[in-house]
């Protein structure tokens, strides 16, 4: 468990927020609540898929992120618009560690304004710095 110190640089850092295995599970328990994790599972499947280095798995690993995120209709379909969808799948045509990066880019920014001010006025949260 974060000291309350700890937790309380994640009001101001999604990405500290993210890297913390326990800030993580929180925060993805609070987007569960609020039917949202796709955004965060999203994050973390490209940040695996980048440490990927044999190119028969990133393909693979490639494969399995369109489906599960990008594709219209997905399982775990992310918000993201259709020039970033676009750009998406034109880079899987090579998939290299930077093909999901400007998804990627979008649904962080937009956990960052969107989902982490309701994370952090959360009750969940307000236990965690006190």
């Amino acid at each position: 468990r974060p000291s309350p110190e700890e937790a309380l640089q994640w009001r101001d850092s999604l990405e500290k927020l993210l890297q913390n295995p326990y800030g993580l599970a929180s925060f993805c328990s609070f987007l569960r609540s609020e039917f949202s994790e796709e955004n965060a599972e999203f994050w973390v499947a490209c940040e695996d898929y980048k440490k990927t280095k044999s190119p028969v798995k990133m393909a693979e690993k490639a494969k399995k992120i369109y489906e599960e995120f990008i594709q219209t209709e997905a399982p775990k379909e992310v918000n993201i618009d259709h020039f970033t969808k676009a750009v998406t799948m034109k880079n899987l045509v090579e998939p290299s560690p930077s093909s999901f990066d400007m998804a990627q880019k979008r649904i962080f920014a937009l956990m960052e304004k969107d989902s982490l001010p309701r994370f952090v006025r959360s009750e969940f949260y307000q236990e965690l710095i006190k």
